[in-house]
C-alpha cells in the first residue's frame, strides 16, 4: 500500500469524523527558517511526527504500546506543500488515522495558517514485534479505539 493506493479496509467515513484526531498549535522558531526566508522542508516532517506522537499520547500511550511488545514504524511519508510558512506565522496542525487494515495504518495531516491550507501529509506505518523485529498485526487496543470511533461503518480486520 502506498500513499495513493486504493486498498483500504477501514477509512474515516467523512471529513467530520476523523479517527483518533488531534490538533496542535505549532511554534515557528528562527531555527526553522531556511535561507529563502520560509520554514525548511525538513521541519514539516518534524511537525507531522509530533502530531503522530500526540495521537499516541492522547489515545494509546506509546509506552503502553511498547510495553505490550509493539514498535510503531513509519514506512512512507508524502508531504505536499501548498504555501510557504514564515517566521511569525501561527500554524495549526491536525492529524488523524485515515485508514487501518490488519497490519497497516495510514495517517493524514494538515497544517493551516489563518485557516488556509499550507501543507498536507500522508504517513503510512506498521508495527513490529519487539521480540522478533518482524511486522505484526495492529495492537488490538488501537483497533478497538478506531472501531468505537467508526460506529457508522462496522468492520473487522481481515
Amino acid at each position: 500500500m502506498t500513499a495513493h493506493s486504493k486498498e483500504k479496509i477501514v477509512e474515516a467515513p467523512s471529513e467530520d469524523k476523523k479517527l483518533l484526531a488531534v490538533d496542535m498549535d505549532i511554534f515557528v522558531g528562527t531555527y526553522d527558517i531556511d535561507f529563502a526566508g520560509h520554514v525548511s522542508n525538513i521541519v514539516y516532517l518534524r511537525w507531522f511526527e509530533a502530531l503522530r506522537l500526540k495521537i499516541f499520547d492522547e489515545y494509546y500511550p506509546l509506552k503502553k504500546v511498547m510495553d505490550e511488545g509493539y514498535l510503531p514504524i513509519i514506512t512512507s511519508h508524502f508531504i505536499e506543500y501548498k504555501r510557504a510558512i514564515k517566521l511569525f506565522d501561527s500554524p495549526k496542525g491536525q492529524m488523524w488515522i485515515d485508514s487501518i487494515s490488519k497490519a497497516r495504518l495510514k495517517f493524514r495531516g494538515q497544517i493551516r495558517v489563518d485557516g488556509e491550507l499550507a501543507t498536507e501529509a500522508i504517513h503510512e506505518g506498521i508495527f513490529l514485534s519487539s521480540r522478533t523485529m518482524k511486522p505484526t498485526k495492529i495492537p488490538q487496543g488501537i483497533v478497538a479505539l478506531c472501531e468505537s470511533q467508526n460506529a457508522d461503518k462496522r468492520w473487522k480486520p481481515q
